[in-house]
C-alpha cells in the first residue's frame, strides 16, 4: 500500500482542470498549503480536449468563410482549401502557449504538483505513485468524458468523439453529427466552414434545446442558409458500416449516410473506481451530489466541476473551485446563481444568454407577468458592416428587472459581459436604458432592445 507522506496538507486536489486548478490557485493566495493531483495535463478538458481547441478550429472555419466571401467587401480573395495540418499547429500552438502560463501560475504559487492517477483512499487521503497524500480536505475535481448511447460503441474510426474529432488528420467528405447541444453545433458549423456535408441528428425538438426556444429557432434558420442539414425531434436507433462510411438510422424509419458519424450527445462524469463511494461520499448516476456550498456529505470532501451536477462549463468550474478555496480559508463565499451565469455555443451565428427562458419565466411569474422584447440586429450598424442577421432578445417581469437575456449573430459572445451584469444586478430597463452605449458598436444592440423595453425606441419601431 502507499506509504504515508510526511506532510499534512490543508488542502488536497483531486483533478488538475478548470475546478480543480481554479481552487488551487486561490487556496494557495490565501495562505493554506495545497496538493494538486493530475493524471493527465494540468488544464483538464477545457484547455486540452475542449473550450481552448475547439474554439480555434471555429476561427479558422471563420477565416475560412471569410477567405469565401471577400467579393461581399469589395475584396478579392480566393479560398483554396484546408491545410489541416497548418490547422493544427496553429490550434496547438494556441494550447500549448496558455498551458505553460498555467504551468507558470502553479508553480508561482508554489502548489505542490503530482502527476500521477489519484485515487480517494480515505475522507482525508489520496493515493497516487504509491505515496498518500493526507490533506484536512480533500477536493474532488475529477471531470468528465465524453458519452455515448446504449450499445453505441465508438471506435476512433468512423464512430468517433469530440476528442478524436479535435485531432482527426483530414476534413471529412461528410459526417452526421448525433446530438444538437452545444459540442455538436460547434463541430458541425466548423466542419461546414472546412466544406463538409453536415447533417445533425437531435432527438429533441429544436438545436440547443436548453437555450431560449426563439434562439434555438434564430439557429436553425441560419444553419439552413449555411446548408447544414439536421434532423430533430427523433431518436437515435443503430448505426452501420457501409463501404466507404457509416449508415444511421432514426427510430422514425430515416437513414443517412456519411463518411463518418460524431457521437456528441454530451459527457459523463469521470468517478468510476476512484475511491468514492468507499469513503461515503453520495452519488447519483456517477455524479457526486453537493450541496451550494460545494460540500458532499462527508464532512471533509467537496466536489466541483463536471463531476457535479451543475452547469458543464469552464467558468463555473473556475467559480466553484474558488469557492471551496475561500470556504476553507475561513471567508463567507457567495454560492454560485447558475442561471446568473453566461452561457455561449460558438458556432457561426453565435448564441448567448444569461438568466432564465420566457418559457421558465412565465412558468416562474404567471404569462401575464413577463414581457417579451426582441431587437433584430438588422437596426444595428455594426452588425449591418459585419453582414451578421440575429437578434436579441430580453425578458422582463412586468414593471421589473431583466431577467433573461438571449442573444444570435456573429460575435454576441463578446456581448455576454455587459448582459451577465444587467440580470444580476437586477436592472430594471430604464436603468440601462440611460447608459449611453458607443456607436456603431454590437454592444449598443442591448442599449438598444432596453431603451425599446424602457418605452423610448431609438432606432426600432414601437
Amino acid at each position: 500500500m502507499a506509504n504515508d507522506a510526511s506532510t499534512v496538507f490543508d488542502l488536497v486536489i483531486l483533478g488538475g482542470g478548470s475546478g480543480g486548478y481554479a481552487a488551487a490557485l486561490r487556496a494557495a493566495q490565501l495562505g493554506l498549503d495545497v496538493a494538486l493531483i493530475e493524471k493527465d495535463k494540468l488544464g483538464g478538458t477545457c484547455l486540452h480536449r475542449g473550450c481552448i481547441p475547439t474554439k480555434a478550429l471555429l476561427h479558422a472555419g471563420e477565416l475560412a468563410d471569410q477567405a469565401r466571401e471577400g467579393s461581399e467587401f469589395g475584396v478579392k480573395t480566393t479560398f483554396e482549401g484546408i491545410d489541416i495540418e497548418g490547422v493544427h499547429k496553429y490550434k496547438d500552438g494556441v494550447v500549448s502557449g496558455l498551458y505553460k502560463g498555467l504551468q507558470g501560475l502553479i508553480a508561482s504559487r508554489k502548489v505542490t504538483y503530482v502527476t500521477g492517477e489519484g485515487r480517494l483512499s480515505s475522507p482525508t487521503s489520496v493515493d497516487v505513485n504509491g505515496e498518500r497524500y493526507t490533506g484536512r480536505h480533500i477536493l474532488l475535481a475529477t471531470g468528465s468524458v465524453p458519452k455515448s448511447l446504449p450499445g453505441l460503441e465508438i471506435d476512433g474510426n468512423r464512430v468517433i468523439s469530440s476528442d478524436h474529432a479535435l485531432v482527426l488528420d483530414r476534413v471529412p467528405k461528410s459526417a452526421i453529427v448525433l446530438g444538437g447541444g452545444v459540442i455538436g453545433v460547434e463541430f458541425a458549423s466548423a466542419w461546414k466552414s472546412f466544406g463538409a456535408d453536415i447533417t445533425i441528428v437531435e432527438a429533441l425538438p429544436h438545436l440547443v434545446p436548453v437555450e431560449d426556444e426563439n434562439s434555438s429557432k434564430l439557429l436553425e434558420r441560419a444553419f439552413r442558409k449555411r446548408g447544414i442539414n439536421f434532423s430533430l425531434g427523433s431518436r437515435f436507433s443503430g448505426v452501420e458500416y457501409t463501404a466507404d462510411g457509416v449508415k444511421v438510422s432514426l427510430e422514425n424509419g430515416k437513414t443517412f449516410e456519411a463518411e463518418l458519424l460524431l457521437v456528441a450527445v454530451g459527457r459523463g462524469p469521470v468517478s468510476q473506481g476512484l475511491g468514492y463511494e468507499e469513503a461515503g461520499v453520495s452519488m447519483d448516476r456517477g455524479y457526486v451530489l453537493v450541496d451550494e456550498y460545494m460540500r458532499t456529505n462527508v464532512p471533509t470532501i467537496s466536489a466541483v466541476g463536471d463531476l457535479v451536477p451543475t452547469l458543464q462549463l469552464a467558468h463555473v468550474g473556475f467559480a466553484e473551485g474558488m469557492l471551496v478555496a475561500e470556504r476553507l480559508a475561513g471567508l463567507n463565499p457567495v454560492p454560485v446563481d447558475y442561471d446568473g451565469v453566461p452561457r455561449v455555443t460558438y458556432c457561426h451565428p453565435e448564441v448567448a444568454s444569461v438568466g432564465i427562458t420566457e418559457a421558465k419565466a412565465k412558468e416562474l411569474y404567471g404569462a401575464d407577468k413577463v414581457v417579451a422584447l426582441k431587437y433584430n440586429l438588422a437596426g444595428n450598424g455594426k452588425s449591418k458592416i459585419l453582414k451578421t442577421a440575429g437578434e436579441i432578445k430580453l425578458v422582463q417581469v412586468r414593471d421589473g428587472a431583466v431577467v433573461g437575456v438571449h442573444m444570435v449573430g456573429d460575435r454576441m459572445g463578446e456581448q455576454v459581459g455587459e448582459a451577465q451584469l444587467i440580470y444580476n444586478w437586477e436592472a430594471l430597463p430604464a436603468e440601462v436604458a440611460q447608459l449611453v452605449h458607443a456607436h456603431p458598436t454590437q454592444n449598443e444592440a442591448l442599449g438598444e432592445a432596453h431603451l425599446a423595453l424602457a418605452g423610448k425606441p431609438l432606432h426600432s419601431h414601437d
